[in-house]
């Protein structure tokens, strides 16, 4: 009479775990939103160019501007909560493009220390636009 090996029960069980709780490249911090006037940027002075046709843009807070690293950079953007119920988009991610630095740009943010301010068409694509600012989750792409 021939057994097979039988896996151990806790085997799938990890096996499962793993899956469930699988690793996440995504960030979380905050966004703001700022206004025209758009340019000078700390990225490209006043280059139009720089800016997507789809206005979905932002500058970068001072954690991710990385002395003028994030310039160019692209992140998958989604509002993930707000002080007030009911702000966010739900199921809607965005990719955004950094073309300032949040600190200097000439437009100030809706409110100071947050990840990134985007731009009012970013923002509303995520969030009620009447909203200052909301939690967001994002991954550079």
């Amino acid at each position: 009479m021939s057994t097979s090996p039988s896996s151990p029960p806790w085997l799938f069980l990890f096996l499962f775990l793993s899956a469930l709780f699988r690793s996440s490249q995504a960030d979380v911090g905050s966004a703001a939103h700022y206004s025209p006037p758009y340019l000078p940027t700390a990225c490209r002075g006043s280059d139009p160019s720089q800016f997507p046709s789809s206005n979905l843009f932002g500058s970068a807070g001072e954690g991710i501007w990385d002395n003028g690293a994030a310039c160019g950079r692209q992140y998958l953007v989604r509002c993930i909560s707000a002080p007030v119920l009911g702000t966010c988009v739900p199921g809607k991610t965005i990719q955004i493009r950094i073309v300032d630095r949040a600190l200097s740009s000439v437009s100030r943010p809706s409110r100071k220390d947050t990840t990134m301010a985007l731009s009012t068409t970013a923002f509303a694509a995520i969030a009620n636009s009447s909203a200052k600012f909301v939690n967001i989750e994002f991954q550079q792409v």
